[in-house]
């Protein structure tokens, strides 16, 4: 017997004929705190105030734009035939994966071009981007979307968790996995980690690596509970394989830039002043 259980409403508020999603709110909510705890900590290190808040004007739209584009490729059966859904991003199909991507990218060339180490743009922003998909995982929790298997309202109950969780997590007259719950609260424990992680002042860039290799572990185990998941065979998961993929990338480029002696400035350091070449000596001595 269907019990009766009504969805949340996808739909926040409206104003006139334009409906605000709580997808869209949810995202939004998510950059404005990611973006506040980078542009704190930029300040303590010494970095333009406003240096994240231009960062984040290139990076969002890109990334949405390339999140997007990840999901609409691996689902391009579906999009081929329907392809005014192509642009409906309200109803979810954001990769993260893809905005990863999309967003590293555009760090690095923006790092480039203001003349800024990216590894030290990047571990400045490690807990803040994982913050944002901490958040943004209530979006999938809003769409009904995200989420894993069949299990009894008993299983969940048996997790503790607020009424308003479990009657969401019944979809079509079955209760399912709130998988979204278990990647966000493994995001929110990894921001508290990255940020303990300030104190034990790594050596550059190894923050934003143990980013990559403590979302993967997570989204590999998550992902494998899931019933959407974008797959690569009728096997094989994309997010496991990518998630896999860079955790050895991270723990390669860690070992490597160890040994290249690039990650001796640490974290809490302060930028290396430039050294003053010898004919400037010369020259300010003759002066005298």
């Amino acid at each position: 017997m269907q019990e009766n259980i009504q969805p949340i409403d996808p739909v926040a508020f409206s104003l006139g004929p334009l409906a605000v999603h709580w997808y869209g709110v949810i995202i939004g909510v998510g950059i404005a705190l990611a973006l506040w705890l980078a542009m704190r900590e930029g300040d303590r290190r010494g970095l333009e105030k406003d240096l994240f808040a231009d960062l984040m004007l290139w990076a969002i739209p890109i990334a949405i734009v390339s999140a997007r584009l990840y999901y609409v490729l691996f689902q391009w059966e579906y999009y081929s035939q329907y392809p005014g859904d192509i642009f409906a991003i309200w109803k979810g199909g954001l990769a993260i994966h893809g905005a990863l991507i999309g967003a590293v990218i555009t760090g690095y060339v923006f790092a480039r071009k203001r003349g800024i180490s990216f590894w030290k743009l990047a571990d400045i922003a490690a807990p803040s981007i994982l913050l944002g998909q901490a958040i943004g995982r209530w979006g999938n929790f809003i769409n009904q979307e995200a989420h894993g298997g069949e299990v009894s309202r008993q299983f969940l109950e048996g997790l503790m968790l607020p009424e308003f969780i479990i009657n969401q997590m019944y979809i079509n007259g079955t209760y399912y996995h709130p998988t979204f719950l278990y990647e966000s609260l493994w995001n929110i424990i990894g921001v508290f980690v990255l940020l303990s992680l300030r104190k034990v002042n790594l050596g550059r860039g190894e923050i934003f690596l143990s980013y990559m290799i403590w979302y993967s572990i997570g989204r590999f185990f998550v992902e494998g509970l899931r019933t959407d998941s974008l797959m690569l065979t009728d096997t094989l998961r994309i997010a496991q394989v990518i998630s896999i993929g860079l955790i050895l990338l991270a723990i390669t480029l860690w070992v490597y830039r160890k040994r290249k002696g690039y990650s001796e400035i640490r974290y809490l350091d302060e930028e290396p002043k430039p050294k003053k070449s010898a004919n400037k000596n010369k020259k300010k001595k003759v002066k005298k």
